[in-house]
């Protein structure tokens, strides 16, 4: 996995005499990318599918430890994926501190713990805003267990999902719902530590279609302003309706400081939980703009918020193979990052001030259109990484080591 890029090439010196040339600091960016770190979801190694079928494949990890060793050679080969997430009884064991030990033994650390209150039976009509108290009082139980696994391998956050909803008029009561909803957080928030944050997600739609009791952003983030500082919101960029503004949405969370984290997958239709970046790459560099405005912020909290974002992927590979999978998704974020650094705020703030609405989105666009392959190389060649990660998987021999596992491994 040797590099074979240098400084000196003709490329990268054009990429930079550009840069400098329009006011931006090349090796400021240089360590932005070196710092940007993705947490990679134990769930995206497994077998997976829609809701139809899940085709298993060979090789796929047959316990959570071997998702981990998964995990833990995609950060060999990017360097930006030093923790993995952790799904709950998904990825239970019977010794926790074992499974940390085994993360770290590898270079790697376990991340958010995200609780399972969707796939039982009982969770038919909801988890924690089923009518049945004793349903209720369960998956307020499984909340509680996940954070004490959670202190256990030393991870901050605990990352909300609710499939509650319903597919009916009249099949429930919206506002007791609502109130159940806050008592079971409210557990949860009770019981983290003052280190330790809940990022709530929300989703409009799916598997519920008539209702989801955290349909939006306002939801979650009114539960979050409820609860106090722990508590704030996780953006899954396929939870939003055809055509939502996520940027702007991120922008105003930030602004907020209740911007948590992020689930990045992409999706064409509804929560299609594809690689990220594959299908609206505009959106993602548009996002992280969002994020670079709010990290230059004369505020000191809006600042600390936007540098304190946990970053992970979310994502479902049903017909893809999952390393490489998780490669492209790691390399699309990586790119979309970069390009967002590229951004001149000093013209377009100027632009923004005139009302130059044509030279206010050439400022943006012009960051975008730069090929920031050069400059990833450089810094991936810092960082004793391959320069592409992605054909380093494919030459590793990795796929050909992991296919003795056969087919059968763990799903979700």
């Amino acid at each position: 996995m040797t590099n074979q890029f240098t400084r000196s090439d003709k490329a990268y010196q054009v990429f930079e005499e550009e840069q400098i040339s329009r006011g931006i600091d090349i090796d400021q960016a240089v360590e932005q990318i070196k710092a940007l770190q993705i947490e990679t979801p134990s769930w995206g190694y497994g077998d997976s599918g829609t809701r139809f079928k899940v085709f298993q494949q060979e090789g796929v990890p047959r316990s959570p430890f071997e998702k981990i060793d998964d995990a833990a050679f995609v950060h060999e080969l990017t360097g930006a994926c030093s923790s993995v997430a952790i799904h709950i009884p998904w990825d239970h064991v019977d010794n926790f501190a074992e499974l940390k030990d085994h993360a770290q033994a590898k270079g790697i650390g376990l991340g958010a713990v995200n609780p399972n209150l969707f796939q039982e039976d009982i969770y038919k009509f909801g988890s924690v805003t089923n009518t049945d108290p004793d349903v209720r009082k369960r998956a307020v139980d499984h909340l509680l267990e996940c954070a004490d696994i959670a202190k256990t391998i030393g991870s901050r956050d605990v990352s909300l999902w609710f499939a509650d909803g319903s597919n009916y008029p009249g099949q429930v009561d919206f506002r007791q719902r609502k109130h159940w909803m806050y008592e079971g957080l409210k557990a949860l928030y009770e019981a983290l530590d003052e280190n330790q944050r809940m990022l709530i997600e929300y989703k409009f739609f799916e598997p519920a279609f008539y209702h989801t009791d955290l349909a939006d952003w306002g939801m979650a983030f009114n539960m979050a302003n409820k609860l106090g500082g722990k508590a704030q919101v996780l953006v899954d960029t396929g939870h939003h309706a055809q055509g939502t503004n996520i940027e702007h949405i991120v922008a105003y969370l930030i602004d907020e400081e209740k911007l948590g984290g992020f689930h990045f997958n992409s999706r064409k239709y509804a929560d299609d939980d594809l690689i990220a970046a594959s299908l609206d790459p505009y959106e993602l560099f548009l996002i992280f703009n969002q994020i670079q405005l709010a990290s230059a912020d004369t505020n000191p909290d809006v600042q600390k918020t936007a540098k304190d974002i946990a970053f992970m992927l979310d994502q479902s590979h049903n017909v893809e193979k999952k390393i490489p999978a998780v490669l492209r998704s790691i390399m699309n974020v990586q790119t979309q990052f970069a390009k967002s650094l590229l951004v001149n705020h000093q013209a377009l703030a100027e632009k923004q001030v005139q009302q130059d609405v044509l030279g206010a989105e050439q400022v943006v666009r012009e960051a975008y259109e730069f090929d920031v392959r050069p400059l990833l190389h450089r810094v991936r060649e810092e960082l004793g990484r391959p320069i592409d990660p992605y054909k380093a998987y494919e030459q590793s021999g990795y796929e050909a080591n992991i296919s003795s596992r056969g087919k059968g491994g763990m799903s979700w």
